[in-house]
């Protein structure tokens, strides 16, 4: 099988390098163990399903089975409200990508006291704010990946860019 060029653009970083010191900043910013690893990458995966985005799905669904997760979860994440393999934290975690990605109800806030209120009883302060940042994070890098188009890669250390 050959390897057909799809991305639109080459890596940005090479026209602004600043995107590393970013994406490293969000990384450690993210990394603090406040909340699992594993619930970091189920919330990508979905935010990356959510926008259907092949590139996020790939690279989150590997962080997932290098994290040793079965495939019967990773699967679920796109109908997870239903999926007997979550913890309620995970789903409240999935909830908030969910209506922070997705347009709000005629009306109605995206991310709702009683959502806000669910999401609070599993994370403390520290846990949510991170989840917050993780979603920011995921967000930031929807744009490059729905406009790059890079290649879809199950690691970071795999090429990405043409």
């Amino acid at each position: 099988m050959t390897n057909t060029s799809i991305s639109r653009m080459p890596n940005p970083a090479e026209f602004v390098p600043e995107l590393n010191d970013i994406s490293a900043a969000l990384f450690r910013a993210t990394g603090n163990r406040s909340v699992p690893r594993t619930t970091m990458s189920l919330v990508h995966l979905r935010a990356g399903q959510i926008v259907g985005n092949t590139y996020l799905t790939i690279l989150n669904t590997g962080f997932l089975r290098k994290a040793g997760e079965s495939e019967e979860r990773i699967t679920a994440v796109s109908s997870w409200q239903d999926a007997p393999f979550f913890s309620d934290a995970e789903r409240a975690a999935l909830a908030l990508v969910e209506a922070t990605l997705q347009p709000a109800p005629h009306g109605k806030e995206r991310v709702s006291d009683e959502l806000y209120a669910e999401v609070a009883k599993h994370y403390d302060q520290k846990a949510l704010a991170t989840l917050t940042i993780a979603i920011g994070q995921i967000s930031f890098f929807i744009a490059l990946a729905v406009i790059g188009k890079p290649q879809p890669v199950s690691s970071l250390a795999d090429e990405q860019w043409d």
